[in-house]
């Protein structure tokens, strides 16, 4: 007798310990899925990087690892991969080479990002087709291959996705995941976008972007959907501007601004001239690039009279700690960015050092990260449309983008933040940490690459969900084991 409850509670407890594992995959009928984002200087995910001093050895214009990048499991069985999200580029490539980077911690950094073996899948399909992805200051020789791509922390998988493995690269620090315009538009084969809608993962060709805060270094991508918990107010809808009618005529995410504006400390609001234009959103870019007017008038006002040999504004450090915003406008709605998200801290042998996060450019104009923090964008396709509202973290409210969404009557379920921290959560977050000051793109078409990212902390909702599942998986099992031990007995 005693054997025999011996062997159910034994049985009793693989059936909870199996049913739990499984619980623990986000798993919907609704249309979309979401996978993490998380910053490079999140040291939850690189705490075995090394001493970030070291990246001084690569010039400071030519660094691009401080960015943001979502985890892939690709291949049979699956091989994990970080690949940077990139919103300025269309596809998804994967395996630098980090032979030829300078410096212990680059290499580590490149290292860090995973490497996917063809060989050692067996659902891998290599192609005949070979390219050269060229980048604002690197590039990649790829050989096309074939292959599954599960999505880390989903049960989701796409089969077949077709991606470039590289051959070659120079001063990449990892893969790309373009999620730009695709099939019919830029290159010739389903992208990665493309592949979630053809394969009925999402049920629409949009997504959600949200970076997070400095502070936070972590946010969340939603494919075929949103989070009502991470935006304050409506969100308005802008047009994407056609190619033909762009500055540089790529299909990009162009959308136009109405002006540009700075609320400093002492609250006297100023517009700057000439401060209307086209711009696209890339979470690619480090920073932020503007005309080269345009850029010398803020960064007067925050104290810098030029730029230094790399093309950076140095600024004080200790506006970090002031109260101001930098205002982006469009047509009914202004994203604040506030300073503590514009001016970048570089921890080197010297001391820490600060920089605007703005950098001049005449070739054309682009939102990078130090703008996209403060934003909630949902990037539409399927519409040729964004959303946009401002950035605000107050919890998890998912939601299904489907074709019929009436996107601008969806509003946020966040409080207007404060005017010092516009863009910080009102959850407590990630502790802060310096970060380096990264290039962003200046020419080409797809945008430059950094270093991998992890998972993020569930959310309370989904916990709940997971405990529900739990007590569910303990009934069944419950009732199974009285099943048996009735048989036994």
């Amino acid at each position: 007798m005693a054997a025999r409850l011996i062997l159910f509670f034994q049985f009793l407890h693989l059936i909870i310990g199996a049913y739990g594992d499984v619980s623990t995959l986000e798993r919907r009928t609704d249309l979309y899925v979401k996978l993490p984002v998380v910053h490079s200087t999140n040291k939850k995910v690189f705490s075995d990087f090394g001493d970030r001093r070291a990246i001084t050895t690569v010039p400071l214009a030519n660094r691009s690892d401080v960015a943001y990048y979502a985890q892939l499991d690709i291949g049979t069985p699956a091989q994990q991969v970080y690949v940077q999200l990139d919103t300025g580029s269309f596809e998804l490539w994967v395996n630098p080479d980090c032979s030829d980077l300078q410096g212990s911690a680059d290499i580590k950094f490149c290292q860090a990002v995973g490497h996917y073996t063809p060989s050692s899948s067996s659902s891998a399909n290599q192609m005949t087709g070979t390219k050269t992805l060229r980048y604002g200051i690197g590039s990649a020789q790829v050989q096309y291959v074939a292959d599954d791509i599960g999505l880390a922390g989903t049960n989701s998988k796409l089969k077949g996705v077709q991606f470039g493995v590289a051959m070659d690269t120079v001063d990449e620090f990892a893969g790309i995941l373009g999620i730009g315009h695709g099939f019919n538009v830029t290159i010739n084969y389903k992208n990665f976008i493309d592949e979630l809608a053809a394969q009925g993962v999402t049920g629409t060709k949009a997504f959600s972007l949200a970076l997070g805060s400095k502070d936070e270094q972590e946010g969340v991508v939603i494919f075929g959907g949103l989070d009502t918990g991470k935006f304050t107010g409506p969100l308005q809808t802008l047009p994407i501007i056609p190619a033909a009618q762009s500055p540089d005529k790529v299909p990009r995410y162009w959308v136009n601004m109405t002006s540009l504006s700075l609320t400093p400390p002492s609250g006297q609001n100023k517009v700057y001239e000439n401060s209307t234009m086209a711009v696209f959103l890339d979470s690619g870019a480090t920073l932020t690039l503007l005309p080269t007017n345009l850029a010398n008038s803020i960064a007067a006002d925050f104290g810098a009279s030029a730029t230094d040999a790399n093309g950076f504004y140095p600024v004080d450090c200790s506006l970090n700690d002031l109260q101001g915003s930098l205002n982006f406008a469009f047509n009914g709605v202004m994203i604040k960015v506030p300073y503590n998200e514009l001016v970048r801290e570089l921890a080197t042998g010297f001391g820490t050092q600060c920089f605007l996060g703005i950098s001049p450019s005449d070739d054309f104009a682009l939102l990078g990260d130090t703008m996209l923090r403060s934003a909630y964008a949902v990037f539409d396709q399927t519409n040729n449309a964004i959303h946009l509202a401002q950035y605000v973290n107050c919890g998890t409210n998912e939601m299904e983008i489907t074709p019929t969404t009436n996107m601008t009557a969806i509003k946020g379920d966040c409080a207007a933040p404060a005017a010092k921290n516009a863009a910080t959560s009102s959850v407590s977050g990630s502790t802060a940490t310096a970060t380096g000051s990264g290039a962003a793109k200046t020419t080409g078409i797809t945008a430059t690459s950094g270093a991998s990212g992890s998972a993020v902390a569930d959310s309370e909702a989904s916990g709940a969900r997971a405990r529900v599942r739990w007590c569910v998986g303990a009934g069944v099992a419950v009732l199974w084991g009285a099943v048996i031990v009735g048989g036994l007995l």
